[in-house]
């Protein structure tokens, strides 16, 4: 598992107000074990506190991308124009996404970081991020033979 950053910590070093709202959206984002959409965020937040809205996680959301806490995905649009959510790693990896079933797994290589190196100093240029998106099958999904449609 990739390092993640302290999400309530950074939060609160920045001089940020922590409703009790906020303060549960945060811990379900830093606690989630998979990629949240805002629907998704919003269902296992509400289990902390059922007066959470919509309003409140897009504002929260909205604050951790602005304060460069959280990174915002589409993840070869899987499910359409959803866009997904993630604690920003130290590290920066790839996202293999399966079209089938919509696994999303994290993965970081050598390899990845070699690339990083020769595309910066091929095109003198300072990377700050690298995001890179791979879709294809799990290998669950590809074990099993293709539906006909």
């Amino acid at each position: 598992m990739l390092k993640r950053y302290d999400l309530l910590n950074a939060v609160e070093a920045q001089g940020v107000r922590l409703t009790a709202q906020r303060r549960a959206l945060i811990e379900t984002i830093q606690e989630a074990k998979s990629h949240l959409d805002a629907a998704s965020l919003l269902e296992l937040a509400r289990k902390r506190d059922p007066k959470i809205d919509r309003a409140t996680v897009y504002r929260t959301l909205e604050l951790l991308k602005r304060l460069g806490m959280i990174d915002e995905l589409d993840l070869m649009h899987l499910n359409g124009e959803k866009h997904y959510y993630e604690v920003k790693t130290q590290k920066d990896h790839l996202h293999l996404a399966c079209f089938n079933c919509g696994e999303i797994e994290e993965f970081t290589s050598p390899t990845f970081e070699r690339l990083k190196r020769e595309i910066a100093d091929k095109n003198e240029f300072d990377i700050k991020v690298m995001r890179l998106e791979v879709g294809g099958l799990c290998k669950r999904c590809a074990a099993r033979k293709p539906v006909l449609q």
